[in-house]
């Protein structure tokens, strides 16, 4: 028992020093292991039975050669030697001595194949079938008569066993077994049994199995390629047993790729968190449990305006509308009447004229009486000297009022042809605006056009009302606003349609004369 017990000290010794070598233990991979072994023989036959008796025992090496066929077979060359030793039961003088040197097949049918244990179970229990030879060499006496003699015997030996995988490089196996030699005389005693199996011994062994061999791994990453679930793992990359990238958080995205490695995540923020799931990790996301904007780092903006809900102090501002830091609707003169709904933008005014500043009375005034100002030669277009004052006024006037635009709507008396009268009209508008033009304001503010005889607002049957009727109308309005002419009076012809008609002249039909109070004005020359 003792050297059972130093054995297996020298095995377990063994296989603390081989467990941080690179050998793996007997696999696909590596299919050829080397084992050594320390075995207890116990005898049992006509002198005695020492079954299971290790005060009985006697003590051997071992060593083998094994091979990987299949996940649940092994083939081996097992070698063992021991000497037995008995005497017979109440008389010592009959004793002995027998050598006994064993070679065998190995055929050992592995339980942890896949189906009952996984192949890399710790625990491997198994069942060896070992036919195999015995040398046998034995020395003795019986009733005072030598028994020495030598055979060659055939030996039936079948165990069961468990391997245990200590790590990758080394598995401890602990078997017990017993061996049947065919015809075996091991004591000696000249009474032998009719079937030729009365002596025998049971084998109980502690061993080390050691796998050589190089497995496949075209990754690097440790884990062979038979059993790599992940081939093509970059270099360097720390697997599992499956060979497989480490995924701590279990996300799905490797340790490698995570920048978040200890928090479950998504795969397209690279493996971080996104409570909200608005497609901003959490830690760059101000507004973690509330859907929000990449652009402003998770937060909303119900409005769209760019300023983000909590901060938003206008939060129905309408798409499109610029916003200051607030979230309000830009203000640029300050007026009151944001930019989107203010007509002057750049010019204070009340929100009564939509942001625009409104014309003085006294401005009004000129404008309207402006018409009584302005004479032209008979029958012409020609501008008299006399109405450069009152036109360089309304020039000042839209100097002064940047936001206004212009109309000049000329008309004319019921005398002579209407087309002649309408083109009249035209070009009479015509001559103030361009006169205007020429003190420097731009051609979009004013716009001109002719009505002829169409819009009486007198009598034309008097020379006073016709006189009345002879006239340029001038009205302000914001640039952008309809023009006053036409609402007052409705469309007409501009110069462009004018131009396009026959002989460069509208064909209108004569409007009926629309009666006015008789008024007194200044005599105007047709």
């Amino acid at each position: 028992m003792k050297l059972l017990t130093n054995c297996l000290r020298a095995l377990a010794l063994g296989a603390v020093l081989l467990a941080g070598t690179d050998a793996q233990a007997q696999t696909a991979d590596k299919k050829t292991a080397i084992g050594i072994n320390g075995s207890a023989y116990q005898y049992k036959g006509n002198f005695a039975d020492y079954f299971w008796d290790f005060s009985s025992s006697n003590y051997g090496p071992g060593f083998q050669i094994n091979r990987y066929i299949t996940r649940g077979l092994d083939l081996g060359l097992h070698f063992n030697y021991v000497e037995l030793k008995g005497s017979q039961a109440g008389n010592p003088a009959n004793y002995f001595n027998t050598n006994l040197a064993t070679t065998a097949l190995g055929i050992k049918l592995k339980l942890n194949n896949g189906w009952a244990l996984k192949e890399d179970a710790i625990v491997q229990p198994y069942l060896l079938l070992s036919p195999g030879f015995i040398y046998s060499s034995r020395e003795g006496r019986y009733r005072g008569a030598n028994t020495e003699g030598n055979d060659y015997l055939f030996d039936y030996f079948g165990a069961a066993g468990i391997n245990f995988r200590l790590s990758e490089s080394i598995g401890l196996y602990v078997q017990t077994g017993q061996h049947i030699p065919y015809g075996a005389n091991v004591d000696g005693h000249p009474v032998r049994d009719n079937d030729r199996v009365d002596d025998r011994y049971l084998q109980h062994t502690v061993g080390l199995n050691i796998a050589f061999g190089k497995m496949k791994d075209e990754d690097g990453d440790k884990v062979s390629d038979k059993k790599d679930k992940c081939p093509g793992t970059p270099p360097g990359v720390a697997v599992d047993a499956n060979g497989c990238p480490l995924d701590r958080d279990g996300d799905g995205v490797p340790d490698y790729q995570d920048k978040c490695p200890d928090e479950k995540g998504v795969a397209a923020l690279e493996g971080c968190p996104d409570r909200d799931n608005d497609g901003v990790r959490d830690a760059d996301d101000k507004c973690p449990d509330t859907p929000g904007k990449a652009e402003l780092q998770g937060c909303p903006d119900s409005d769209n305006d760019g300023v983000i809900d909590q901060n938003d102090k206008c939060p129905d501002t309408p798409a499109g509308v610029k916003v200051d830091a607030s979230g309000c609707p830009l203000d640029s003169d300050g007026d009151g009447v944001p930019d989107f709904q203010d007509r002057c933008p750049n010019t204070p005014g009340p929100a009564s004229n939509r942001g625009c500043p409104e014309m003085k009375e006294e401005t009004k005034k000129v404008l309207k009486e402006a018409t009584k100002y302005i004479n032209f030669e008979f029958n012409k277009a020609t501008l008299l000297p006399s109405s450069y004052p009152k036109l360089q006024e309304m020039v000042r006037i839209l100097g002064e009022y940047p936001d206004y635009s212009l109309s000049i709507a000329g008309h004319t008396d019921s005398k002579g042809a209407d087309d002649y009268n309408l083109r009249l009209s035209y070009d009479r508008a015509a001559a103030a605006r361009t006169y205007m033009l020429s003190q420097g304001v731009p051609a979009e503010r004013i716009e001109s056009r002719g009505y002829g005889e169409t819009k009486p607002i007198a009598d034309n049957t008097t020379d006073a009302g016709r006189a009345q009727n002879r006239r340029v109308d001038f009205d302000a309005y914001l640039t952008g606003d309809p023009n006053p002419a036409e609402q007052k009076y409705g469309a007409a012809p501009t110069i462009a349609e004018l131009k396009q008609t026959p002989e460069g002249r509208p064909s209108l039909k004569k409007a009926p004369a629309k009666k006015a109070p008789a008024r007194k004005a200044p005599t105007k020359r047709r």
